[in-house]
């Protein structure tokens, strides 16, 4: 049902109970509208508990073994020092 679903019931119950003042007869809808505020209540407690309860899915990608810092590299361009790093790949590991 859902969070506007079960809102709206609950609203309509409660437009029925306590703001239509009709005489239908056989029907009496004071009792009309407590019975979906009940189900709009129900509807509500239901969507919170399996939004509450569901699995949260975790993706995490395992570090690549094939890119290994070797060693620091400290070159100079233009009387300047430019850090980076040299990166060693090793040929991949078949199963």
């Amino acid at each position: 049902m859902g969070f506007g679903g079960s809102i709206f019931l609950i609203a309509l119950g409660a437009i029925f109970a306590f703001a239509v003042e009709a005489d239908l007869g056989w029907l009496n809808l004071a009792v009309v509208g407590w019975v979906l505020m009940l189900a709009g209540l129900a509807g509500l407690l239901v969507t919170l508990h399996f939004w509450n309860t569901r699995r949260r899915t975790v993706v995490a990608r395992p570090v690549p073994e094939d890119r290994v810092v070797a060693e620091r590299v400290v070159p100079v361009q233009d009387d300047r020092v430019v850090e980076e790093y040299r990166e060693v790949r090793r040929p991949r590991r078949t199963v």
